[in-house]
């Protein structure tokens, strides 16, 4: 099962111990990447099992694995119930890795990571119009700081909206390295983890992955049949939070018990992991992204 040439998966072992495949069952791995969640869910497949795989980057397509019984949709997760309801597949189980592929990360043009030059571009879907470049050029000050503030907990997000306004008509932030030199008189505390914040919040903007996150959490509860089962990875608070109230309380706000008046949603799902499970020391050792994992694991009501 040869993938880590590509991206490692995370939490391997865990995920398909708690997806408890049955050999003819139909599965959904919403996040392909390198394909080594796929590659390890159709070894416990049978001649009868079927695996629709979802993949919106190019990169991913062309890794895709050669069997009968797989069915590729590049496509954004957030298309899920459409492709599904195409293809007349039921679930027995989704999973969703939400993380970066490591090849992704690690191909300085597609612009993910502050350790290369390249353009600013950090779009997973090459398809799509909207890039990072295009966002510190036209966005508003107030709305940057937002986008800093939640996605990437930036400390100072405002100074940072306001400079890059102030120096974005007379310094050109077609790079990494450019945007990198002109921010870097405001960076704060730790400089490479100050600046994976101002990326991963850039990087969540581009895709706008918390709408399709919270599509992929509405949908995969309307097309999972009755005991079947909902897997996500997530690897930051942000997605972890929404994910968990969504499995807790059918909803993405957490619950107030003491709002008596307030109507609750009817529950969907029951939680089979009653804390995120997360990596071991032997995984930490052999793949430092598995570091933020958080796995969570529901079964449909």
């Amino acid at each position: 099962m040869e993938t880590s040439g590509y991206h490692l998966p995370v939490l391997l072992h865990e995920v398909i111990d708690l997806l408890n495949i049955r050999p003819d069952g139909t599965y959904v791995d919403a996040t392909f990447g390198g394909g080594g969640h796929s590659r390890a869910i159709l070894e416990k497949l049978g001649p009868d099992g079927r695996l629709i795989v979802f993949d919106q980057d190019e990169d991913a397509y062309a890794n895709r694995i050669e069997d009968d019984r797989v069915t590729f949709v590049q496509q954004n997760f957030r298309h899920l119930q459409r492709f599904l309801r195409l293809h007349k597949a039921e679930p027995d189980g989704i999973l969703a890795d939400l993380g970066v592929s490591s090849h992704q990360f690690d191909t300085g043009a597609r612009g993910f990571s502050t350790r290369f030059d390249g353009p600013l571009d950090m779009r997973m879907d090459n398809r799509t119009e909207k890039t990072a470049a295009a966002i510190l050029k036209t966005y508003p000050e107030k709305q940057l700081q937002l986008i800093f503030q939640e996605y990437g907990e930036v400390t100072n997000a405002r100074t940072l909206a306001q400079t890059i306004v102030s120096l974005r008509k007379s310094n050109p932030m077609r790079t990494i390295n450019e945007f990198k030199s002109m921010i870097q008189p405001i960076v704060k505390g730790n400089p490479a983890k100050y600046l994976a914040q101002v990326f991963q919040a850039l990087r969540i903007e581009v895709n706008d992955e918390m709408g399709a996150l919270k599509d992929l959490l509405e949908q995969s509860a309307a097309v999972l049949k009755p005991g079947a089962l909902l897997s996500i990875i997530t690897f930051h608070s942000l997605e972890d939070r929404l994910v968990k109230n969504f499995m807790k309380n059918g909803s993405f706000e957490v619950q107030d018990d003491q709002n008596f008046l307030a109507e609750t949603p009817p529950k969907v799902f029951k939680m089979v992991t009653k804390k995120p499970v997360t990596a071991t020391d032997a995984e930490l050792k052999n793949n430092t992204r598995s570091r933020s994992a958080k796995l969570r694991v529901a079964q449909k009501l």
